[in-house]
């Protein structure tokens, strides 16, 4: 894709959208149950969708929730909900819309004090840390659309494991929410606002300043402290914006938020490589106004707008390709980590870089390699058997410094306050560090593209079969795997991974555009990468041409 001629400009004001209009929205559209477009759909992180076009309105919210309380009770979850929300515009109201539904069920809604933004991590800890301390089970709801532009919404459940809801969960609440939608909403329970309020069941705790006292549990504050390491935030306007400051202050550090601004129009932003304003951490383009003051810190930490991604920036290096970091993370967390049992594997899914493999393998560890979305890391994570999960676009977590769960959703936070702990306990940046992995194991080159794909297309790529790929080399090189299943754990990856000695491509279909991703990676040169992109596209539109 041809990188827009603004990208990385700070937005004008005809990029920046009218958040009053899609508040309004919100309330006053109505989504048709018949168009596909505007019914429930949850991805691997929850239903998303805007007011605008009728895919994120009250009554989704209200239908999701009803859903969401009749799977809990099902499952025999009858403890507090801890519910956040993050800074997007359509993030609050929907906020208030779960509130008046867990009231009039009679369910126990536990919201940050002040009813304050929460990040998805901090919601994450919470229902952990009150799992363990037994009573009724605990589970919970976030509002956000993660790193999506200004005009998305988003709504995502996490069951008591404290991690992202599998497909079993959410098929069973996408599935109820569509047929209250379809219903009129009828059977969906609610209260008006003032009257949840009043009830008693909207309880306000401190769920961050709980998360900041444990975060000494998997971080090595003493370290970054005593090497007087200075650390540039730019919270993206987001959700953990208050949370930055309460760790600077518990473990006095040296932290600075760059940009304390909050606007659910997210004025202040560079555009994205599209032109759009994309709060992705993990562009250089939408990171353009840390970037640029880069060399006033030691190390430089940017997050989406819920805390689930984090983008690394060293002075001698900029922004971190995010596999390069997952790369060095692994490699430091296994040899800094003494407590950790020696036969848990490494989690990362099958589109992630070739370099993960050969560090987990330099270590002696297991690598548990699986289709994307993190939900795949879950279980290994609360049950403390499995060391590290992250995905190739900025999102990991891992166990602390005991061998024990401390989140189960991906957390920007100790990602990148683990950056800070590599430089300050070795010396060494994490872009350092990575040119080291590179000079051990050979040079990686990366990349994603994307093609035009129907539904039919679609539909026909997520269900292949290893046997339709009729070929036997890719880019002159003898194919070694045809993969439609993943190594780690045989579940479905929803669409095709072809390997060869050095190199590999997958492809998968997109959920919400007319498109398919194409992720390559050589470990040989940028010639070869494009060898291998090209004949993976050829090869997709063999299979869809012979059906």
């Amino acid at each position: 894709m041809a990188i827009h001629s603004r990208a990385g400009a700070v937005a004008s004001p005809a990029d920046v959208i009218d958040v009053s209009h899609l508040i309004s929205s919100y309330y006053t559209l109505k989504p048709n149950p018949s168009e596909s477009a505007e019914r429930v759909s949850f991805g691997t992180s929850g239903h998303r969708g805007c007011s605008l076009s009728r895919s994120f309105n009250e009554q989704h919210i209200l239908a999701i929730t009803q859903a969401v309380v009749d799977y809990r009770k099902a499952q025999g979850v009858h403890g507090p909900l801890f519910l956040g929300f993050d800074t997007h515009g359509l993030s609050q109201p929907a906020f208030a819309s779960v509130l008046q539904v867990l009231a009039a069920n009679g369910v126990t809604a536990r919201v940050q004090v002040k009813r304050g933004f929460v990040a998805t991590p901090v919601i994450s800890h919470a229902i952990l840390d009150h799992n363990r301390q037994g009573g009724e089970l605990a589970d919970g709801l976030i509002l956000t659309p993660s790193h999506n532009p200004p005009r998305d919404g988003g709504i995502k459940y996490n069951p008591p494991h404290g991690g992202p809801a599998d497909t079993d969960a959410t098929g069973y609440i996408a599935d109820r929410a569509n047929a209250y939608l379809s219903d009129n909403l009828q059977g969906v329970r609610r209260v008006a606002l003032d009257v949840a309020l009043a009830t008693g069941l909207v309880e306000q705790v401190d769920m961050i300043g709980t998360y900041v006292e444990h975060l000494d549990e998997v971080i090595d504050f003493e370290a970054i402290r005593k090497a007087g390491l200075t650390i540039g935030v730019d919270p993206m306007g987001g959700s953990g914006i208050h949370t930055w400051p309460r760790i600077a202050e518990r473990y006095g550090i040296d932290i600075q938020v760059v940009n304390p601004v909050v606007d659910p129009a997210f004025a202040f932003m560079p555009l994205d490589k599209d032109g759009k304003i994309r709060m992705d951490c993990s562009s250089p383009y939408a990171m353009a106004n840390l970037l640029k003051i880069k060399d006033q810190f030691d190390i430089s930490i940017g997050n989406d707008p819920d805390f689930d991604r984090h983008g690394i920036v060293c002075r001698d290096g900029g922004l971190m390709n995010p596999n390069h970091y997952l790369a060095v993370a692994i490699d430091y967390l296994l040899g800094h980590r003494p407590n950790w049992p020696g036969d848990l594997p490494v989690g990362k899914t099958l589109v992630s870089s070739a370099i993960i493999d050969r560090v987990v393998a330099d270590h002696g560890r297991r690598l548990n390699e699986v289709p994307v979305g993190f939900k795949w890391f879950v279980g290994g994570l609360h049950a403390g058997e499995l060391a590290f999960g992250g995905e190739e676009s900025a999102g990991a977590s891992f166990l602390d410094k005991g061998g024990n769960a401390f989140a189960t959703d991906k957390d920007g936070f100790i990602l990148g306050l683990l950056a800070a702990e590599i430089l300050a306990v070795t010396g060494d940046s994490p872009a350092q560090h990575y040119r080291r992995l590179e000079q051990k194991f050979g040079q990686a080159f990366y990349r994603r593209i994307d093609a035009p794909a129907n539904d039919r297309q679609k539909a026909l790529l997520k269900a292949m079969d290893p046997e339709m790929v009729k070929s036997d080399t890719l880019a002159g090189e003898a194919i070694t795997a045809k993969l439609t299943r993943a190594p780690g754990n045989d579940a479905a990856i929803g669409g095709l991974k072809v390997t060869t000695e050095h190199g590999w491509f997958a492809a998968r279909p997109s959920g919400t555009e007319a498109i398919y991703k194409i992720y390559a990676e050589s470990l040989k040169s940028e010639a070869h990468l494009a060898a291998l992109l090209e004949d993976a596209k050829t090869l997709v539109d063999s299979v869809f041409a012979a059906q």
